[in-house]
């Protein structure tokens, strides 16, 4: 059973490590991070002034607002999503790894 155990555990890293290394991994979670980031820099939202400011205040807040959303949000969202894009696939071979350990359990119940 241990044997087993140990088994499943190194084919989890193994798989782990293949994702994390792969080029074709690589390349399909950049795909999919930058979708995804993407999507989201999309959905930006925007200020709206409740009173009229004048002219020279609303250009200088207008240019910090797009510094931002062009500069300094693109790449700060394209590592946030792409750490969640890795982390969901660790997860989901996590879940895998433990389906296979609970196969395994069953199985010896059984013999």
């Amino acid at each position: 059973m241990k044997q087993k155990f140990a088994d499943a555990l190194r084919s989890y890293r193994k798989e782990l490590f293949k994702i994390q290394h792969d080029p074709r991994e690589l390349e399909e979670l950049t795909k999919d991070a930058l979708h995804q980031s993407q999507e989201t820099l999309d959905n930006a939202y925007h200020y709206h002034f409740h009173k009229l400011p004048d002219a020279s205040r609303a250009e200088i807040i207008n240019m910090i607002n797009n510094y931002t959303l062009e500069a300094l949000l693109p790449p700060i969202v394209e590592k946030i999503t792409r750490r969640q894009v890795m982390l969901e696939k660790q997860l989901e071979l996590l879940v895998h790894l433990f389906e296979d350990a609970l196969d395994k359990i069953g199985a010896e119940d059984e013999a």
